[in-house]
C-alpha cells in the first residue's frame, strides 16, 4: 500500500535545478492512487540527513516543505505511509532516523517480529520516538552500520535483513555515504529505474516514469544499491544477482487524467483500449490462439481435471465470469476462491489442478500466499496481471498480462474488463489446445472478442440518461443489483463499485435467490438494477429474469434495467431501460458492467466524494 520513492543524481545536478527533494515529490504525487495517511521525505546534504514528514494528505508536506525547506540535495527517498502499527500521526509518518540521526529509513510492508527486536532495542537502551515497527529497523540498521562503518550501508541491511520476518521493501541512506540509496525487498514491491547521470528505486515504476521507462526487475529477498551512474544487486547472503530490465511501455502521460474530471473517469473511457491492447498478438499467422507468456507444457494443460481461481475484490469477480466461459468451452470444472480463505481451508490441488490468480497489480499479498501454497501442494499456476515483473508473475509458472496500462483510482474499472478479456483468451486457449473447440469455432468467438472495443465505445457514447440517474439518485441509501449466470458477477461488481464509491448499502444478488430471502429488502421506492441475458441464448434463463423483474416491481421496487438492444420484453416493466450492443451471453459481461461503473462514479461524483481515493481502500493490498 505505501508508496515508496528514492532518486540520487549527480551533485552537481542536486544543486543546479534537479532537486531530490522535487523529484520524489513528484514520484510520490504519481504514487497517491495506492493510497496512504501520511508523507515524508529524507535528504543527505551538508553532511548530515535532514528530514520532513506530516500526518495527512501530501498537500500537507508540501506545505510543511514551503514554510520549511529541505536543503538541495542529490540523494533523496520519499514515503507515504498506509498505518499498520501506530496511527497516522507526524511522529508515526516515515522516514524513521536511528538513534545517531545520521541514517534514515523507509518502509512498506509488516515486520511481523518487531515486539521482540524492540524489546530487544528497548533493554539496551535504544530510545524510541514512534509506534512503529519501521522504527525497529532505523536503529537496528544503524547499530548495525556504527559496529563496522567501513563494511558500508548494503552489508548492514544484509544482516539487519537476516533478522527480519514478515514482508517488506526497506530503503535506507546514511551521512556517510551521501550518493548512496540502499534497497531491501521480501514480498513487497521494489524496482529500479535506470536513467542517465541518476538512478532511482519506486514501488512500482510510475514513481520514475517522468524521467526514464528502462527499469530493472527486483527478485525475491534481494539487495539494491543505487548511486548516480551504478546498480548493485545481491541476494540477502551477499552473492552477486542479476536483475532483469525491461522497458516501460507506458509513458507519463498515461497516468495523468486526460481533461476528465478524475482518473477513474477517464480509466472507464479507456477501456476500449484496454481490452484491444490485452487482445493484441494473441494469434499466429494461420489464425490460431497463442499465448506468448504460456511457460507450462502442452502436455501439462492437457492433463488438468480443475481450475481454481484465486483472487480478492474485483478480480474475484472477473473469476466468476470466467468459470461460467472456461466450463462451458473446455468442460473443466472451475473452482474460484477468495485468495485469502483458500489456504485456510485445507483446499484440495494436485499437480493436475491449474491455479489462475488474478491481480491488477501482481502484489496482492492475500493472493501471493495462496500461489505459494498451491505451488507447494504441486498445483501449476499461471497468473493473470497488468504489473511487469510483480511478484505474482515472477513466482507463478505463466502469465498471461493484460496490457491495462496503468490504473491510478483505487476502484478498479479498464482492469476489470482486461482480466476477463484475459480469461477468455485463457479458456479459448484451453479449449483449442485440448480438442474442445475446432479451430473454426475459436476464430469466431476471437472475432466476437475483436468487436468488443467498438460496442463498449458505443455504451460509453451514450449513458448520459444513466449520469442523470445518477445525480438524481445521489441521496439514495441503498440499491440492489440483480443478475443472473454471467449477470450474476456483474451485479456483484456494480454493487461492489457503488459501496467502494459512494459509501451506501449495496448488494449483488443472484436473481434466482430473491424469494429465498432477498426479496424482503424491496420495498416502495427501492432502486433495483436488473442485468438481463440476451433472449438469443438461453430463452428460459431471459424469461426468468424478466419475471424477476415482475417480482420486485409488483413490491414497489424502481427498476433500471440492463438490456440489449431490440430486447422489448422487459420495457413493460422497466422504469428505466439501459441498452447496450448485442454480443454472445458468454461476452456480455464486457458491456453489461460499464454503466454500472458510469453510475457509481457520476453519484459518489454528485455527491462530492473522491472516486479517485475513497475513504479506507488502498489500490495495492501488500499484507494479509
Amino acid at each position: 500500500m505505501c508508496g515508496i520513492v528514492g532518486y540520487v543524481g549527480t551533485p552537481a545536478a542536486g544543486g543546479a535545478g534537479v532537486d531530490g527533494t522535487e523529484v520524489v515529490l513528484e514520484g510520490l504525487r504519481r504514487l497517491e492512487y495506492r493510497g496512504y495517511d501520511s508523507a515524508g521525505i529524507a535528504v543527505v546534504a551538508g553532511g548530515g540527513v535532514q528530514t520532513r514528514k506530516k500526518a495527512g494528505k501530501l498537500a500537507n508536506l508540501v506545505e510543511v516543505l514551503g514554510a520549511d525547506p529541505l536543503p538541495a540535495a542529490a540523494t533523496a527517498i520519499g514515503h507515504t505511509r498506509w498505518a499498520t502499527h501506530g496511527g497516522p500521526t507526524d511522529a508515526n509518518a516515515h522516514p524513521h532516523l536511528d538513534a545517531s540521526g545520521r541514517l534514515a529509513v523507509i518502509h512498506n510492508g509488516i515486520v511481523e517480529n518487531f515486539a521482540l527486536l524492540r524489546a530487544e532495542l528497548l533493554e539496551a537502551g535504544t530510545p524510541f520516538t514512534s509506534e512503529t515497527d519501521t522504527e525497529v529497523v532505523a536503529h537496528l540498521l544503524g547499530r548495525a552500520h556504527a559496529a563496522d562503518p567501513a563494511a558500508g550501508l548494503a552489508a548492514a541491511m544484509r544482516a539487519v535483513c537476516a533478522r527480519l520476518e514478515g514482508a517488506f521493501t526497506l530503503l535506507a541512506v546514511h551521512a556517510d555515504e551521501p550518493g548512496t540509496i540502499v534497497g531491501a525487498r521480501r514480498n513487497s514491491p521494489l524496482v529500479v529505474g535506470l536513467g542517465e547521470g541518476a538512478n532511482y528505486l519506486g514501488s512500482d515504476v510510475a514513481a520514475f516514469i517522468a524521467h526514464t521507462r528502462e527499469a530493472l526487475e527486483l527478485g525475491q529477498d534481494q539487495i539494491v544499491t543505487i548511486t548516480a551512474d551504478d546498480v548493485v544487486v545481491t541476494g540477502f547472503d551477499g552473492t552477486p544477482r542479476e536483475g532483469r530490465r525491461f522497458h516501460v511501455d507506458w509513458d507519463a502521460a498515461a497516468a495523468e487524467k486526460g481533461g476528465f474530471p478524475s482518473f477513474m473517469a477517464k480509466e472507464i473511457h479507456d477501456q476500449p483500449q484496454a481490452i484491444a491492447d490485452t487482445l493484441l498478438g494473441r494469434t499466429d499467422a494461420e489464425g490460431r490462439l497463442q499465448l506468448d507468456e504460456m511457460k507450462i507444457s502442452e502436455a501439462e494443460l492437457r492433463s488438468v481435471d480443475k481450475i481454481v481461481v484465486i483472487a480478492c475484490g474485483t478480480a474475484a469477480y472477473a473469476g466468476q465470469v470466467a468459470k461460467y466461459a472456461i466450463e462451458h468451452w473446455c468442460r473443466i470444472p472451475v473452482e474460484v476462491e477468495l485468495a485469502h480463505e483458500f489456504r485456510y481451508r485445507d483446499p484440495v490441488v494436485s499437480e493436475r489442478t491449474l491455479v489462475v490468480a488474478i491481480s491488477q497489480s501482481g502484489e496482492t499479498m492475500d493472493t501471493i500466499m495462496a500461489v505459494r501454497h498451491a505451488r507447494e501442494q504441486g498445483a501449476k499456476v499461471l497468473a493473470i496481471c497488468n504489473t511487469n515483473g510483480s511478484t505474482i508473475p515472477r513466482e507463478s509458472d505463466a502469465v498471461l498480462y493484460t496490457h491495462a496500462g496503468p490504473e491510478i483510482a483505487v476502484a478498479s474499472t479498464k482492469a476489470f474488463l482486461a482480466q476477463i478479456t484475459a480469461c477468455y483468451l485463457l479458456g479459448l486457449y484451453l479449449a483449442q489446445l485440448r480438442g474442445n473447440k475446432f479451430a473454426d469455432e475459436v476464430a469466431d468467438v476471437l472475432a466476437q472478442l475483436h468487436e468488443i472495443p467498438g460496442q463498449v465505445r458505443q455504451v460509453l457514447d451514450g449513458l448520459e440518461q444513466v449520469r442523470e440517474i445518477a445525480r438524481y439518485m445521489a441521496d439514495t441509501r441503498s440499491v440492489l443489483f440483480l443478475g443472473r449466470h454471467v449477470g450474476y458477477p456483474v451485479a456483484m461488481e456494480g454493487a461492489l463499485k457503488l459501496k467502494e464509491l459512494a459509501y451506501i448499502h449495496a448488494e449483488g444478488f443472484a436473481a434466482g435467490e430473491l424469494k429465498h430471502g432477498p426479496i424482503a429488502l424491496v420495498e416502495p421506492g427501492q432502486p433495483v438494477f436488473v442485468v438481463v441475458p440476451s433472449p438469443r441464448g438461453r430463452d428460459s434463463l431471459h424469461s426468468k429474469v424478466v419475471s424477476n423483474i415482475q417480482e420486485v416491481r409488483a413490491r414497489g421496487a424502481r427498476t433500471l434495467v440492463i438490456a440489449e438492444h431490440g430486447d422489448t420484453d422487459v420495457e413493460p416493466y422497466a422504469d428505466v431501460v439501459i441498452r447496450i450492443p448485442r454480443t454472445s451471453t458468454l461476452l456480455s459481461p464486457l458491456l453489461a458492467v460499464v454503466p454500472l461503473q458510469v453510475f457509481a462514479c457520476e453519484l459518489a461524483t454528485a455527491k462530492g466524494l473522491d472516486v479517485d481515493q475513497p475513504r479506507n481502500l488502498a489500490k495495492s493490498v501488500t499484507v494479509e
